[in-house]
């Protein structure tokens, strides 16, 4: 019996691990959800881009978007992604509090962007532009708040990770799913500079 084998008799359990949650395809697995989730937000952009300027006669962006107020919710979220780049320089050096914490800035940062696009859309439908007012209103909605819905399951997630990273600390499992996390954020930031620009910027300068 050679030592191979001899080793892997001896530490049954760490094989199996190897074997049946290896990090690449973990990863590869990852960045193929992310892809589709690029094809459903490419298609919501394109979408609005046909019929984002159908007002039906109601209020168009100029008439409704408070750009300070979206500069102010967008700052929110990059600040976000930047926290959590903290945080991960913190899993790096083995720093379980100090990834903790900072995990934690940016769930507060990602909270204070969904509370601020709350605001927005009650606003909005208070004044009469919901989403079936007009194909414009339906698109944005549907968009920014799909995004909003991805930012909220990140939220969910980060909570979740907190917890398994509190309990278990930095194992390599938690810090791959740091890792895939990380890339999901960044990926809403990306999303978000998006609509930013070509929703809110083009709509009132437009």
């Amino acid at each position: 019996m050679s030592e191979m084998t001899i080793d892997k008799a001896a530490k049954p359990e760490f094989y199996m691990t190897e074997e049946h949650h290896p990090e690449g395809s973990t990863m590869l697995g990852f960045w193929l959800y992310l892809m589709s989730d690029c094809l459903i937000f490419a298609i919501l952009f394109a979408t609005y881009g046909v019929l984002g300027r159908n007002y039906a006669a109601g209020p168009s962006p100029a008439d409704l978007f408070d750009l300070p107020l979206v500069a102010l919710n967008t700052s929110m979220l990059l600040l976000s992604s930047i926290t959590y780049g903290f945080a991960m320089l913190q899993m790096v050096q083995q720093k379980k509090s100090g990834t903790l914490f900072w995990l934690a800035v940016t769930g507060l940062f990602g909270a204070a962007f969904l509370g601020l696009e709350l605001y927005e859309f009650s606003h909005l439908i208070h004044e009469g532009a919901g989403p079936t007012r007009s194909a414009f209103l339906s698109c944005f909605f549907t968009l920014v708040g799909t995004h909003g819905l991805h930012v909220t399951f990140g939220i969910i997630w980060l909570v979740t990770l907190m917890v398994q990273v509190q309990l278990r600390g930095l194992i390599p499992e938690n810090r791959r799913r740091l890792m895939c996390l990380s890339m999901f954020w960044h990926f809403l930031d990306v999303v978000w500079i998006g609509v930013f620009s070509f929703v809110y910027l083009m709509g009132v300068l437009g």
